[in-house]
């Protein structure tokens, strides 16, 4: 695979392409082989096991962020972790939607593996649904070799009294178990409180997203004897659309839900760009206040920080040039921004074009933790540590994707979809052909036929949709 890994990217978005997202041009990084291996920073020894920080949006799209080539957002704490990393043009979530790709990233696995990792998304509250507590996890494993572990904010890979993330590894949950509450009322689709601290309901009146920004800041603020994984989980910019203050919209939202309208959350009757504006900008505020806590306490150079989305934007997101969105997938519905920093260790302001998936970042997150996969519960992510630190080529694979009713898979430059049951099957040159309007099949029937073959052999080994 050609080396894709630049110091200085000329884009805000897909590598190589002169799109409407583009921001001013910087000189590009040869990225030679033999250039490569100076992106990461020598250790010179050291021992000391990083700090881990993943930070999720939901549902925040491939250029929502300024970084990406947003017009209108300014994320300039995003935009500043990027600068300090490495951003990644082609990032994927493992699924098109919420909660399959929470159990990928926990997990290390695809989705289908679990019976849990079928609904898209969970939503009904049963003993199948979800992470099985016997199952490892990335925090079992890292507290398995002597880390703390926290979660703030969305879980939503099952319910109790089944599942939830201290049944999984993480000594600390304050959160949601659904996939959506009001921001203020914290009431979930049903119109129940969904709040818990631990596994104990809670009550908050205060906007969402800046009460876990200032949890997770406190837990970084704390005295730690180990190294620590945070999971820092936001809802925003997933509807209700309520930004900060907008205390009517989440009453009028929250007497209708526990009225019984079951989809007043979905909000359909609301929202605007400007209002889906505030709740990006305010969660990269919140954003803000976790990188400030990590520089205040000198915690910053031993820290990784990645952050992602769960799946692609919604109504109001923007992610030109890509088509689809949420939900299915095409790019839209499964490209995400992607950015890591770790100062110790690799250097500032480079751009990476090498896809990545959620649950190759559990696989290099546990390798730089010095943490292993259970050999019983093998993973399907390909760790990046090698590429990222020892000048190696990035995994060669196939990325994979399905749900119910589509199903995707990019090798290299080329990507295989049949966007619902009824479609044809199509084939995209992705690198240059990102919206995917241009079906490259009837040209190069043996590479089609070649993708078609992969994907049936990755399919074969889950468990089928009922």
């Amino acid at each position: 695979m050609a080396d894709n890994l630049t110091r200085r990217g000329m884009i805000a978005g897909i590598a190589g392409l002169a799109s409407g997202a583009a921001l001013a041009a910087e000189p590009a990084f040869a990225g030679t082989a033999e250039e490569r291996k100076f992106a990461a920073i020598p250790q010179l020894g050291s021992s000391k096991r990083p700090n881990i920080l993943v930070i999720l949006g939901d549902d925040l799209g491939w250029a929502d962020l300024s970084s990406y080539g947003s017009t209108h957002i300014a994320t300039p704490h995003l935009d500043g972790l990027a600068k300090g990393g490495i951003r990644f043009t082609d990032g994927y979530s493992a699924a098109a939607v919420c909660s399959p790709t929470r159990i990928a990233l926990y997990t290390g696995r695809y989705p289908g593996r679990l019976p849990g990792g079928l609904p898209e998304p969970i939503s009904a509250h049963t003993d199948q649904n979800g992470i099985p507590p016997e199952h490892p996890t990335l925090a079992s494993l890292l507290k398995g070799v002597g880390y703390d572990t926290a979660m703030f904010g969305k879980w939503h890979c099952g319910f109790l009294p089944w599942f939830s993330p201290l049944r999984s590894g993480w000594d600390e949950f304050f959160g949601n178990f659904s996939g959506a509450v009001d921001y203020y009322s914290k009431v979930d689709n049903s119109g129940t409180l969904d709040l818990y601290e631990g596994e104990v309901p809670a009550e908050s009146i205060e906007y969402y997203t800046d009460t876990i920004g200032d949890r997770a800041a406190e837990y970084v603020r704390r005295s730690h004897a180990v190294p620590w994984l945070l999971n820092l989980n936001f809802t925003s910019p997933h509807w209700p659309w309520e930004a900060p203050g907008d205390r009517a919209t989440s009453a009028e939202l929250t007497a209708r839900a526990k009225a019984g309208d079951t989809a007043a959350l979905f909000h359909f009757d609301g929202g605007s760009l400007d209002i889906y504006r505030k709740m990006v900008e305010n969660m990269d505020h919140n954003v803000g206040k976790v990188l400030a806590a990590l520089r205040e306490t000198g915690q910053e150079r031993d820290t990784i920080v990645l952050f992602s989305s769960d799946n692609g934007g919604e109504r109001f997101s923007y992610y030109w040039p890509l088509s689809g969105g949420k939900g299915n997938l095409n790019e839209g519905g499964i490209r995400v921004p992607n950015i890591l920093r770790w100062p110790a260790r690799l250097r500032a302001r480079q751009v990476s074009h090498e896809p990545i998936v959620t649950q190759d970042w559990t696989a290099t997150l546990l390798e730089l933790a010095g943490a292993r996969p259970d050999p019983a519960y093998p993973g399907d992510g390909r760790s990046f540590a090698g590429y990222l630190l020892r000048g190696e080529k990035a995994p060669d694979r196939d990325l994979f994707w399905r749900t119910v009713d589509a199903r995707a898979l990019r090798h290299g430059d080329w990507k295989y979809l049949r966007a619902t049951t009824d479609a044809d099957d199509a084939l995209f040159n992705i690198r240059v052909d990102p919206r995917e309007q241009a079906d490259l099949s009837a040209k190069n029937p043996a590479t089609l036929a070649s993708l078609q073959a992969k994907w049936d052999a990755i399919n074969a080994t889950l468990i089928p949709y009922s």
